[in-house]
């Protein structure tokens, strides 16, 4: 196997070279005092290995790993750091091994012993996918992973900055995000090295734990950003804003088409988690899905089903108290239904919460129509 060495600390460069080459395991193709120089000899020869120091100046070394998965995944990497609380960090990002400095020679042996086996060991094939396996991705109310094989199974984020990290990704899908960009979202309170340290080790493990799920999504990184992307993966804001419909219904069978879409918006978009990066997108989908609930109960009413109109009216106005336009079917529905009580009680209760709340009362034009139908 082909390694390089990274550190910018030329003393301790020189003593793994040393002792990798007394060793005789590993043929060192080039050893770096920067990041930088060490990804440029990676963009024109093969390497398998990577020997990182982590703390470095300019480009740390969680950092470089990052440009070094973007130009191979396959580079193993053994992080070397001169501080317990980074080994341990390195550890966790799922590396080969990590070198605590100064580098020992039993440790070092041991660190070879594990590239050794992890070398020879078969690639397993991968699994065929059952063709009745689905996954899905749910965004309204909650962020949540759904397999069919395993409809209980839950998704245990690490951390809530990583779910919240891959939500942000997820809400942007397909569109790169400056690095700078989500650490101003997602960590605006930290310090800037420390903040983009945070992103580099969750990113790592939102990896891991997509790849534990067997989701087809991947976390990409170029040019300082990121962005997400996903196949054979069904995703129900994508699926809601297909199937939507804000024209009226002009049949039975379109009335049933639209109830499953509907039934996809299980409540808003990312509303458990209260992200306010999040707040435009919510209220753009919160407008879609009234709008074209209103169209179904209209619908329901013009076909004589007033009691399923009320129903699913009164679930909206707890969404938006302040529509008229919901008020008014309620109205209609109660009427239809020859619930007189029910209706004088509903608008009473209608221009108690506007003049409470707003300040305001009902529309003249409204307001005449009701005392006609009393």
């Amino acid at each position: 196997m082909k390694a390089i060495l990274i550190d910018d600390e030329k003393p301790a460069l020189q003593h793994l070279e040393r002792l990798l080459t007394k060793d005789g395991r590993l043929e060192i193709s080039g050893k770096y005092t920067s990041a930088r120089l060490g990804l440029q000899h990676l963009q024109q020869d093969k390497a398998d290995v990577v020997f990182l120091d982590i703390g470095m100046p300019e480009m740390n070394g969680l950092e470089a790993a990052e440009h070094i998965a973007a130009l191979n995944r396959g580079i193993q990497i053994v992080y070397i750091t001169a501080y317990t609380e980074y080994a341990i960090e390195a550890f966790e990002l799922n590396a080969v091994d990590y070198l605590l400095k100064p580098v020992t020679t039993q440790r070092l042996s041991k660190t070879l012993e594990r590239l050794d086996s992890r070398e020879k060991q078969p690639r397993a094939a991968e699994e065929p996918s059952a063709d009745i396996r689905s996954l899905s991705i749910l965004c309204f109310k909650r962020l949540e992973f759904l397999d069919s094989c395993e409809p209980g199974r839950k998704l245990q984020w690490r951390t809530s900055k990583a779910q919240e990290v891959f939500a942000l990704l997820l809400h942007h899908r397909g569109q790169w995000l400056l690095k700078d960009t989500i650490v101003d979202l997602v960590w605006p309170a930290f310090p800037p090295e420390k903040a983009v340290t945070n992103l580099h080790t969750t990113v790592y493990h939102i990896r891991k734990l997509l790849k534990i799920w067997g989701l087809n999504v991947l976390v990409e990184f170029s040019q300082e950003r990121y962005r997400l992307t996903y196949e054979e993966v069904s995703f129900d804001v994508e699926d809601f804003m297909r199937g939507w419909r804000g024209t009226p219904v002009q049949n039975d069978e379109e009335w049933v088409n639209r109830e499953r879409v509907l039934a996809l918006y299980r409540g808003d978009y990312l509303g458990e988690h209260l992200y306010d990066w999040a707040e435009p997108r919510r209220k753009e989908l919160q407008t879609a899905y009234l709008q074209m609930a209103l169209r179904s109960a209209e619908y329901e009413l013009n076909t004589a089903r007033p009691s399923h109109s009320l129903s699913r009216l009164l679930s909206l106005q707890a969404v938006d108290p302040y529509s008229e336009d919901i008020c008014r079917l309620i109205l209609r529905s109660y009427a239809d239904l020859g619930d007189f009580i029910g209706f004088r009680k509903h608008y009473e209760n209608y221009k108690a919460l506007l003049y409470s709340e707003l300040g305001i009362h009902p529309d003249s034009v409204m307001d005449s129509w009701v005392q006609r139908v009393l």
